[in-house]
């Protein structure tokens, strides 16, 4: 499978650090000396992150791996974004560039334009990997089949688990990096449930979780304080989850599912 490296060549840490809105600002520092080199913004607002990259990068640009995208389907935002996202980082390159968010309601078309327009980049030297942010498993797989992607960012935890059925075999076999996002199921993971009698799981457990399957190559942690990201940093020293821990945490995963209020949270993957 192909893996994602910093533009020096060396391996991405499996933990990478995500925007968060209330992110401490020695979070992006604390990441670095932790062993973490990927980090990934959503859009413009999370300055705490852009900031620390930025800062980040000045000296050390082929060290760091910096990553973003946009929701824009229309070629003309997307552009406008990409150059402002260089600006406020003051970089010439960014590492992957996800068309995000890619959802049941996108036709593929503009998906592809999106993607066409990211591809030129990449030619011109400006993106390394052209990545889509994808929702949907039926889209997930047929981009991955169009040979396009570079990287697949995609919901995967352990209440979100059917993309082991095609999505994560497909990635594996096409040797498309999986990104896992919202490992933590936006922190309801964490939180027990009614029914269940054995332990609740920490964040780490989340990551070690996405983490355990060959096809995710890199799973992002979003955390508000310094404290939460050092708790979150074990998960590199320890073991990877195997057997019964897997099949504990399937189990805790299906009784927090079943608690989705909507369809953003159990129609999808």
């Amino acid at each position: 499978m192909a893996s994602l490296q910093t533009i020096a060549g060396d391996p991405i840490c499996p933990l990478g650090l995500a925007g968060n809105p209330e992110m401490a600002a020695e979070c992006v520092p604390l990441a670095l000396d932790g062993g973490l080199n990927a980090f990934f913004f959503y859009n413009l607002s999370f300055q705490t992150l852009i900031t620390g990259v930025k800062e980040a990068a000045l000296g050390h640009r082929d060290s760091v791996f910096i990553s973003t995208g946009t929701e824009d389907r229309d070629v003309s935002g997307v552009r406008n974004y990409f150059d402002n996202a260089r600006k406020a980082l003051q970089v010439d390159t960014v590492d992957a560039f996800f068309a995000e968010y890619v959802a049941p309601g996108d036709t593929f078309e503009e998906i592809m334009g999106v993607l066409d327009e990211i591809h030129k980049w990449k030619k011109e030297g400006k993106v390394r990997y052209v990545g889509a942010s994808v929702h949907d498993r039926a889209l997930a797989l047929r981009l991955m089949q169009s040979g396009r992607v570079d990287v697949l960012m995609h919901r995967y935890n352990m209440a979100h688990r059917k993309s082991e059925e095609e999505v994560l075999p497909l990635a594996a076999q096409a040797g498309i990096p999986v990104v896992s996002f919202t490992n933590t199921r936006w922190g309801s993971l964490l939180k027990g449930h009614a029914k269940w009698q054995g332990p609740i799981p920490s964040a780490a457990d989340c990551y070690r979780f996405v983490l355990r399957h060959g096809a995710v190559k890199l799973a992002w942690t979003a955390p508000c304080s310094s404290s939460e990201l050092k708790a979150n940093l074990s998960v590199l020293d320890t073991p990877r989850m195997r057997g019964g821990e897997v099949a504990q945490w399937k189990a805790y995963g299906d009784l927090v599912y079943g608690d989705g209020t909507d369809a953003f949270e159990t129609r999808w993957p």
